[in-house]
Order: C-alpha cells, then sequence, then structure tokens
C-alpha cells in the first residue's frame, strides 16, 4: 500500500529525528547512533589472496597494503595543504621500521606505546576508500595519515606515467624516487595529476603513497598510463 505523506509531515517527521540526536548524551554516543547504518569493510575491500592480481578493466591498481591510520590532530582544515607544509609532513614518513617490506597483520612499533598494522587488501572499487577501511577496523577515520604500498610486476622494461587522484593531499614515489605530489584540499578525480615519464623496470617495482586528510572522506586511484595516454594493463600486482 502507498503512503502519501503532506509537507507538515516530512516536517514533524525531521523535527523528531533532530530530537533524537540531541537527546544523546555526548557527540560520541551520536556518532555510534549513526555508525548502525554505515556499510561494512567487507563492502569496500577484501583479503588479497597469494596469487598475483591484476588491473582491474581501466587499469586501476586495487591490491594495496595499508598501513593502519596514523592519527594527526592538529589538522583542523585541508587547507593547510600546501607544498612545503606536503614535503615536510612526508620527509620523515618512511621510517626504517615502515620501509621494510610489510606483512599482513603483524604489528609494527613507532614509539613508546604507539602501535600500527598492516592490512593486505584487494579493494573492491576502482578508488581505495580509506575513510572506509578505518571505520571498518573500528579506527578513527579523519584527521589521519594513510600510507599504502604495493608491488608492480613488469614484463620488461616499460615507459609509463603515473596517473593518480586523491582525496585529500598525497605523495607517492616508485623504486624510492618521488613522482607524484598532490597538494591542497582537493577532491577525489580520476587522472587528476599525472608524472612525468617514468621507467618500470622489468621484475619487481615498489610503489608507495602518502595520503593526508583533515575532515571529511578519504580515498585514492592510481594506475599507469603508456605513452599513447592508454591504461598499462600488462602488468601484475603483488603485497611483496
Amino acid at each position: 500500500m502507498n503512503k502519501h505523506f503532506s509537507s507538515g509531515s516530512l516536517l514533524k517527521i525531521a523535527a523528531a529525528a533532530l530530537a533524537l540526536s540531541l537527546s544523546f548524551s555526548n557527540r560520541a554516543d551520536a556518532q555510534n547512533f549513526m555508525d548502525v547504518t554505515k556499510p561494512v569493510l567487507e563492502d569496500y575491500f577484501a583479503p588479497a589472496s597469494a596469487a598475483p592480481a591484476s588491473p582491474d578493466a581501466k587499469g586501476f591498481i586495487l591490491r594495496w597494503a595499508l598501513l593502519e591510520p596514523l592519527p594527526r590532530p592538529e589538522i583542523r582544515t585541508n587547507a593547510i595543504f600546501t607544498d612545503t607544509y606536503l614535503k615536510d609532513a612526508f620527509s620523515q614518513v618512511w621510517t626504517d621500521a615502515l620501509s621494510a617490506a610489510p606483512k599482513d597483520g603483524k604489528k609494527i612499533k613507532l614509539g613508546k606505546k604507539e602501535f600500527t598494522m598492516w592490512h593486505f587488501y584487494d579493494s573492491k572499487r576502482y578508488n581505495v576508500k580509506l575513510y572506509r577501511f578505518a571505520t571498518g577496523l573500528g579506527l578513527h577515520p579523519t584527521e589521519a595519515l594513510f600510507l599504502a604500498t604495493t608491488v608492480i610486476n613488469a614484463p620488461e622494461d616499460m615507459t609509463v606515467r603515473l596517473a593518480v587522484g586523491s582525496n585529500s593531499a598525497s605523495q607517492w614515489w616508485l623504486n624510492g624516487e618521488e613522482v607524484l605530489l598532490l597538494s591542497g584540499d582537493r577532491r577525489m578525480v580520476v587522472d587528476d595529476c599525472v608524472s612525468k615519464k617514468i621507467t618500470l623496470k622489468a621484475g619487481a617495482n615498489v610503489l608507495r603513497g602518502a595520503v593526508i586528510n583533515g575532515p571529511g572522506m578519504s580515498d585514492f586511484c592510481v594506475r599507469f598510463l603508456d605513452e599513447n595516454g592508454k591504461p598499462v594493463k600488462n602488468i601484475t600486482i603483488t603485497n611483496n
């Protein structure tokens, strides 16, 4: 049976919802109430298998080792993400502990009482949903620094360009060399920034990224483009 609501009824419903939200004793209670309807981690990610993965039909890299978000509570706005700020923020991010080959589920000690952990996942979408990754693990998703790494296996030396979109700012390295910096308060847009010509060497190539965000959602998408601007798909992706 179809029901039609008058504008007055809709206003009453909205008022009731507002009253319910205000009835919570604190912001955390209200957030927990809202979180009940949020999608779970499995809606966005699947555990990475031991078999090598391939890019998707449009060349996007879906297999990543993702580090649990590192809190950055001082970030209250994304407007601070200038080139200078980012280069300083990212300059010490790949410590010896984090630069070592990641191991799925192994805790890493960063300080006297600070630990973090790598997780190996295949994204179910072309854009890797970092916000959902964090909330799916029960972690705070904003005011945070996310690290991602993967291994690109090329059949031969290949001249390519790295194409990245991220929300918000990010920096990317291939085999230890910086190839892209996306600064400013930005939304995730496919191929938002494209690198100069770089070389995927025959064999294994380590691709790393750091994504930093203040308030709001966070995600990224990555693929390689050939010399004609077409997606590179004749590669495989592994975690190590």
